[in-house]
């Protein structure tokens, strides 16, 4: 067992010297022999919770300099969050040989998890963390967060590695590397997929949001590491790629723009899409069977990483052939009785939905039939903009509720409404989805834009069960 006198960066009395019996940022997780991370949150102050922590068992507590502790050692830090990563990344190693991680607004998820599907088939024991919990090729685990609090990621790194994984690719979200919480492990390769609003309820600005993506490259991956980045982000990408440069960092991009991996056309097929890319020289054919341009910017992201961590270009992308649909990223969920395809999709910003409606508008013989809602106690500025982009993409527009949370469902609605003239409001999800799959002819398309993988409702403070696969097969049927 680790001694505390072998972690801290600091002189201890011998008198304080103890047992290190694990890391905790919840006092009420605390037990004799932890060390407690006291830090300052846009809520609640973990410094008021340092009297409870001690008085459970914790032999140390991380926190500012002017923070009162008695009791414990006081291991005192400017930015007690990163110094707390790497205490506890030194507790908890060994980790998985190869780490990557991606940011940016949308396609984490898929790109992670089509990320550890590529190394899957190459033979590598792989998992992905992000929001749909820890998956590997036999279990899939939920966390609750994209980024989960860092004692949890790097407990999960710790037991991956234990269980014999090899290979993780992690999400890497603003708030995560903003609170340094996928930190203190080796990073070999991170990317970037696009950036767009989301968020500023908590980053403020666009600035600041996009500064907290690039501590990524600047201060995460390994200064002799890879940049895996998607070159057709018009606003962000150039950027990205500065960042990358200025880090020294080998770099990988993709894209119609990209010079590793250049996407030279793609062609909608009935399952998929036909991908033309140019790279090494050669032009390659891919079959994808994912529909979408978006799905393809995350395959090519995704092979760029593996690249990035020794896979060969012609063996990948044959595998791309192979991939399966992500949970909740334009999940077919069903189709109805009148012949109509519904599409389940986790788009909760302007840009994703806008990605979602033109990845099925190829495939639509008749009518695009989109619902969709927004986040309660989330950036109010973006809903007018999603209602915008729906009622100027689709056919029919159906506006419902999305984790309505603290605020009332029918505000929410009607600052939507205000950008999609034309909508009908439909309050009830289940209802809104009834009244969606009713509609829609053998001809039309169903997009059920918000919720994608997750599978509850939340009203208020409590969680409602609700899937959208689920209650679309149950209108369906």
């Amino acid at each position: 067992m680790m001694r505390l006198s072998a972690l801290v960066p600091q002189q201890l009395d011998p008198a304080h010297d103890a047992a290190v019996s694990g890391f905790a940022i919840d006092n009420r997780k605390v037990a004799p022999g932890t060390i407690f991370g006291a830090f300052q949150g846009a809520r609640v102050n973990g410094e008021d919770f340092i009297p409870a922590a001690v008085a459970a068992g914790a032999i140390a507590v991380v926190a500012r300099p002017e923070a009162h502790v008695e009791g414990a050692v006081h291991i005192k830090s400017e930015e007690p969050r990163r110094l707390f990563a790497a205490l506890a990344a030194r507790y908890y190693a060994p980790f998985p040989e190869t780490v990557v991680a991606v940011t940016g607004t949308n396609g984490k998820t898929s790109t992670v998890e089509l990320t550890r599907q590529l190394w899957r088939m190459l033979g590598h024991s792989s998992a992905s963390i992000g929001t749909l919990g820890v998956t590997t090729s036999v279990d899939q685990v939920s966390t609750g967060l994209t980024t989960p609090d860092i004692v949890t990621f790097l407990s999960n790194m710790a037991g991956l590695a234990k269980e014999g994984v090899s290979h993780v690719a992690y999400e890497a979200s603003s708030h995560g590397l903003a609170q340094f919480r996928s930190e203190g492990l080796r990073v070999v390769a991170g990317a970037f997929t696009n950036l767009t609003r989301d968020h500023l309820d908590y980053h403020g600005t666009m600035d600041m949001y996009f500064a907290a993506k690039m501590r990524l490259f600047d201060e995460v991956v390994a200064s002799d590491g890879a940049a895996v980045i998607w070159a057709d982000d018009e606003d962000y990408s150039g950027a990205v790629i500065e960042h990358a440069s200025l880090r020294g960092l080998n770099l990988i991009t993709v894209g119609t723009k990209g010079q590793t991996l250049r996407l030279v056309s793609r062609t909608p097929t009935q399952l998929g899409q036909t991908l033309m890319i140019e790279a090494e020289g050669e032009t390659h054919k891919v079959e994808l069977p994912l529909i979408g341009a978006y799905q393809a910017a995350n395959a090519l992201t995704a092979t760029g990483l593996v690249l990035a961590t020794g896979g060969k270009l012609k063996q990948v992308l044959g595998l791309l052939a192979r991939v399966q649909p992500v949970r909740g990223r334009l999940e077919r969920a069903v189709i109805t009785k009148a012949g109509a395809p519904v599409y389940v999709d986790y788009a909760h910003t302007p840009d994703g939905l806008q990605a979602a409606i033109e990845a099925l508008r190829p495939h639509t013989r008749g009518r695009l039939i989109t619902l969709f809602g927004a986040g309660g106690d989330r950036d109010a500025g973006k809903r007018p903009m999603m209602g915008q982009v729906a009622s100027e993409l689709s056919d029919v527009v159906i506006v419902t509720d999305d984790n309505p949370r603290s605020e009332d469902p029918q505000v929410i609605r009607a600052a939507i409404m205000a950008g999609a003239p034309g909508a009908r409001e439909i309050g009830g999800r289940r209802a809104a989805i009834a009244a969606a799959i009713a509609e829609a002819g053998a001809d039309d398309i169903v997009l059920l834009a918000g919720k994608g993988h997750e599978q509850g409702q939340i009203i208020g403070d409590r969680v409602l069960p609700f899937d959208d696969v689920t209650v679309a097969r149950e209108c369906a049927a």
